[in-house]
């Protein structure tokens, strides 16, 4: 996950419905009536897709394939190490980003998200605990290296711990201050790291963190030999660097026949 402040987005002229009323404030099912409703097909397509079950749980399998492959070729020993993001890499973030939408209040800004850190109730993404316990069962040390604030560390380390996930203690996450680079010396000045997971391309490499979308794509060419080896890339339909990215279609006239 990346905390960062994006621009609103244009205004939805493609939902007409009536917001309904909820206690006293105007609150719109799915968004329908704001330039929010944007948001809608996203988070759909994330939160409630069998497809994106089955990306996940895939994605994972072919994580802890490569990890074993990793063990077996440094040996015993070896004091390797692996280094997640959490937000939409281990954790499920979607009910704080619908409910929102669903207010109309655009979650890109990010302001909600302290009181989610705090109270929310993020569920796993699935597979994310069999490999991380596949991980811990073997020794690899494991690192959560997230962009969620460093002031509620203690909550975040709470909710982690209520998930059951493996190796969750103070210096095992690495949360919002320095970039991500910096957190990373941290882990490779212990460890031989082997793997890297996200959903963001920034959470790989700090040469993604200032590249625009034309530079990201030619980077994630330069880097292609690392993606489904070291690099893990976790889908993420709900937000990101894209969201603002003009679409391109096809220039035929439009029929119908």
């Amino acid at each position: 996950m990346r905390i960062a402040r994006y621009c609103n987005i244009a205004v939805a002229t493609a939902f007409t419905s009536l917001a309904f009323m909820t206690s006293g404030h105007a609150v719109a099912q799915d968004g329908a009536g704001c330039e929010q409703a944007e948001y809608a097909m996203g988070l759909r397509y994330q939160q409630q897709s069998a497809e994106v079950i089955a990306m996940q749980r895939q994605t994972f399998e072919l994580a802890t394939f490569r990890l074993e492959q990793q063990i077996q070729s440094h040996g015993e020993n070896a004091n390797l190490a692996i280094m997640t993001d959490l937000d939409e890499t281990i954790i499920d973030n979607g009910a704080l980003l619908v409910r929102d939408m669903q207010a109309c209040h655009d979650f890109t800004s990010w302001d909600t998200w302290k009181h989610w850190e705090r109270e929310g109730q993020p569920r796993l993404i699935p597979g994310a605990k069999a490999f991380l316990d596949f991980a811990d069962q073997h020794d690899v040390a494991i690192y959560y290296v997230s962009d969620r604030y460093q002031e509620n560390k203690s909550d975040t380390l709470a909710t982690l711990k209520a998930l059951a996930l493996p190796q969750v203690a103070d210096d095992h996450v690495l949360l919002l201050g320095p970039p991500k680079a910096e957190r990373r010396k941290i882990v490779e000045s212990k460890h031989t790291l082997v793997m890297q997971l996200g959903d963001s391309l920034h959470d790989f490499s700090g040469e993604f963190g200032d590249a625009d979308l034309k530079q990201q794509r030619a980077l994630v060419s330069k880097h292609a030999k690392h993606f489904g080896q070291d690099w893990i890339v976790l889908p993420n339909a709900m937000y990101g660097d894209w969201s603002q990215a003009k679409l391109t279609g096809w220039d035929a006239p439009f029929e119908y026949k």
